[in-house]
């Protein structure tokens, strides 16, 4: 497929809130592969469509299983704390650590409208947080629960 541009932080249109998708079409599916090939080749675990400039609520990751499209994604649980570090395609070169939940349980759509209910920890966990905080226009680096930033 091809590789899209990542936004970058500054960009208002990461700060907006993405619409649900109602209808997964060729268009979305494109966006997806498209999604897949620009994650993977700038190196990430996790992209969300705002950050290749499309307000839809689709996620894609992959912390190295294989990838996971996420299509209207939602926390329905989450259990525990855990602060790590996290880093941002869209805000390079830097990072700084946020508290997660250790455990949650999220529900979405894959790329071919089947439902899917997910139990992800640590990373996983992780990595769902942040995606689905882009959905809303929400950047890891507004939860940084310390001014130390890395990078």
């Amino acid at each position: 497929m091809a590789i899209r541009q990542i936004r970058i932080e500054g960009d208002p249109l990461l700060r907006k809130k993405s619409r649900v998708i109602e209808n997964i079409d060729d268009r979305i599916k494109i966006l997806i592969e498209d999604m897949i090939d620009t994650m993977k080749d700038a190196e990430g675990v996790g992209l969300a469509a705002p950050q290749v400039g499309v307000l839809k609520r689709v996620i894609v990751i992959d912390i190295g299983e294989g990838p996971i499209v996420g299509i209207n994604p939602k926390i329905v649980e989450s259990s525990g704390e855990e602060v790590d570090e996290e880093g941002c395609l869209s805000v390079p070169g830097k990072s700084g650590n946020v508290c997660r939940p250790k455990s949650i349980i999220v529900e979405y759509l894959d790329k071919d409208g089947n439902e899917k209910r997910v139990e992800a920890n640590d990373l996983l966990a992780r990595v769902f947080c942040h995606e689905i905080d882009h959905l809303d226009g929400v950047l890891y680096i507004d939860k940084i629960i310390d001014d130390e930033k890395i990078g």
